[in-house]
């Protein structure tokens, strides 16, 4: 029930999706201005980028100031994230399932985009999260918008979690891709439940660059979210 294919899909993609990470409007121009919108000041902060994928957050927060350490559960997305960013920041494979190899109350800030969906089990993520932060320290990700999920997947049993599948076809060829649908409830309470304070709930219009590469998708985005972003902050 808990296994899918997250690490063979994304080993895949890391090419590609690295190539097309710049421009491509859903992560360009719809996830990250949203997400980022979220920080508080990074510079020189630590921050901890969980599931950072090809870099482009290090590298826009590196840029920005900010000291990051990236990790991610594909070898693959590691070498794109440090190709990207050359010998700024420090990227490392890491599975997000397991404890975090950090010193309690080491980050500032953790960001965790696009990430969650892949996970069963948010509890103990949460939990580490927390540990690695410092007191009143901001944890924020972005993850697809339970009720989008509920109606796209065609969803019988809205408070279950379940394995649900998606086939992309916005990164070269066909890929299918499974990830795991949630209850609001169901993303929410876990962070309640392990220390943090809900600061700001984020349901993101697209900024007007969208509209100029996509404007179907721009004008659906203006209608109802595919994406939700969440701010939180460590309880002291």
């Amino acid at each position: 029930m808990n296994e899918i294919n997250a690490l063979e899909t994304y080993n895949k993609l890391a090419k590609s999706y690295s190539d097309k990470i710049d421009y491509k409007p859903h992560n360009a121009f719809y996830d990250r201005p949203n997400t980022l919108s979220l920080l508080p000041e990074v510079a020189g902060k630590h921050v901890l980028d969980a599931g950072c994928g090809p870099g482009k957050y290090a590298e826009i927060l590196m840029e920005k100031g900010a000291t990051v350490i990236g990790i991610d559960l594909s070898l693959r997305m590691i070498e794109e994230a440090v190709m990207r960013n050359g010998s700024n920041g420090e990227f490392t494979v890491h599975d997000l399932t397991h404890p975090l190899g950090f010193e309690d109350q080491l980050f500032d800030i953790v960001i965790c985009p696009l990430v969650l969906e892949y996970i069963y089990d948010w509890q103990p993520v949460f939990k580490e999260f927390n540990r690695v932060l410092k007191p009143q320290g901001t944890f924020v990700f972005s993850i697809t918008h339970p009720f989008s999920d509920y109606t796209y997947y065609k969803s019988k049993d809205y408070f279950t979690t379940e394995k649900v599948s998606a086939t992309w076809t916005g990164f070269g060829g066909a890929i299918e891709v499974e990830s795991f649908r949630r209850s609001l409830m169901d993303c929410i309470n876990p962070l309640i439940e392990n220390g943090f304070t809900v600061d700001k709930i984020l349901e993101p219009l697209p900024v007007p660059e969208f509209e100029k590469h996509d404007p179907k998708h721009f004008k659906e985005l203006n209608e109802f979210p595919i994406f939700m972003c969440v701010r939180a902050v460590k309880n002291t």
